[in-house]
């Protein structure tokens, strides 16, 4: 019997994320596969959809400029509850952390449909930072059935909230799927993230940070000592800094305020995913606030600087790949001052194993689903 699997998702990072488990849900007879994403991100979703070759079965179109975290909410609840009415899916898949993430939870809750949860049992144990992502997941955590963990730690964190351990399967993250995935595709396809080049040619002898910052808690002051180290760094002649700046309002004044005028700083628009794999692959050191970048760079053997006070992803610390410097400018100047100067710390960061996966993730995923009647 066909299992229908309403696969729900609304911004860039759960489009990245999501789209390997699509692609395997997609190619397996056992299951129908219904896509419903509400567009909490619009333009940045629509780039991952397009080169994923996702085309979505229900489009909520939600996206709103400045819109309150409550009114999102209950926009979501209903647009996706209604699309779980007229599907009547045998279970409904989520990811991370978002509020279309915590709302498809709380959706199917409400309907006794069951949820599966992709990347699971992430915790930085501190409700406001990420928020309010570490509060989401922990909703989701409270209403999931299956539990998609991508690490052992992850997995370790839930069984401490008391999740049955039957319910918890390490997969790995799918992030590393879907970063192998396009990785190919650019290898295949050089033209696919060729909007670069000339950047590339721009930056030749420069040693490239690649930066990304747009996270709630640091709106404010967090940016401002974010864009003050910027400043200090882009003060070294050897070196060059790519910026694709989040649309936000709240990041880009800021950054073009602050960084504007610097010749060896290139504030850009937000790449598509191809261009955001190569930004990688071009730089020496990526600094961020970001979840999603602390598991891809390493990948690629890139050490991160954490511009977070907390993270929810502990592996990479403990691993070595990432190390937390907070909004700090000084110490932020000061930690990238030393990967580019000290060979042997760049190189214990680089060669760090990576703890996010092996690239297996969604076909894990689907092997487990297909196992649950």
């Amino acid at each position: 019997m066909t299992q229908t699997i309403l696969v729900v998702f609304g911004t860039r990072p759960e489009a990245i994320k999501m789209f390997p488990v699509v692609h395997a849900l997609a190619a397996d007879p056992a299951f129908r596969v219904v896509t419903c994403v509400s567009a909490q991100h619009r333009g940045m979703l629509d780039q991952v959809l397009a080169i994923a070759g996702i085309v979505p079965d229900h489009d909520l179109d939600l996206m709103k400029p400045d819109q309150t975290l409550d009114g999102l909410t209950a926009a979501l609840l209903t647009g996706l509850g209604g699309v779980m009415d007229a599907e009547k899916p045998d279970w409904v898949v989520v990811q991370g952390d978002t509020a279309t993430a915590m709302s498809g939870a709380l959706a199917a809750y409400y309907r006794k449909i069951p949820v599966a949860h992709v990347e699971a049992g992430l915790r930085s144990h501190n409700i406001y930072h990420p928020w309010p992502e570490e509060v989401n997941r922990k909703i989701i955590g409270t209403i999931a059935a299956l539990h998609f963990a991508p690490t052992e730690t992850s997995a370790a964190a839930l069984k401490a909230e008391n999740v049955a351990a039957d319910a918890i399967h390490v997969t790995g993250n799918t992030v590393i799927d879907a970063l192998q995935w396009v990785s190919a595709r650019i290898e295949a396809n050089p033209a696919l993230a060729s909007g670069l080049a000339g950047l590339e040619a721009r930056f030749a002898g420069k040693r490239i940070i690649g930066v990304t910052s747009h996270r709630r808690e640091n709106f404010g002051g967090g940016l401002e000592a974010i864009a003050e180290a910027i400043r200090q760094i882009a003060a070294r002649p050897d070196v060059a800094l790519i910026f694709p700046v989040h649309p936000n309002p709240n990041v880009r004044g800021v950054m073009e305020g602050a960084l504007g005028d610097l010749p060896n700083v290139a504030l850009i628009e937000p790449l598509d995913y191809p261009h955001f794999a190569r930004l990688l692959g071009l730089a020496e050191i990526m600094l961020t606030d970001s979840g999603g970048v602390q598991e891809e760079a390493p990948a690629l053997g890139k050490p991160v600087l954490v511009m977070r006070e907390t993270t929810e992803r502990p592996e990479g610390v403990e691993a070595g790949t990432a190390r937390l410097v907070g909004t700090d400018s000084a110490r932020i100047v000061s930690e990238i001052f030393t990967l580019l100067d000290d060979k042997a710390a760049y190189s214990a960061m680089a060669r760090a194993h990576n703890p996010f996966g092996d690239g297996h993730a969604a076909r894990r995923i689907v092997e487990l689903l297909g196992n649950v009647r």
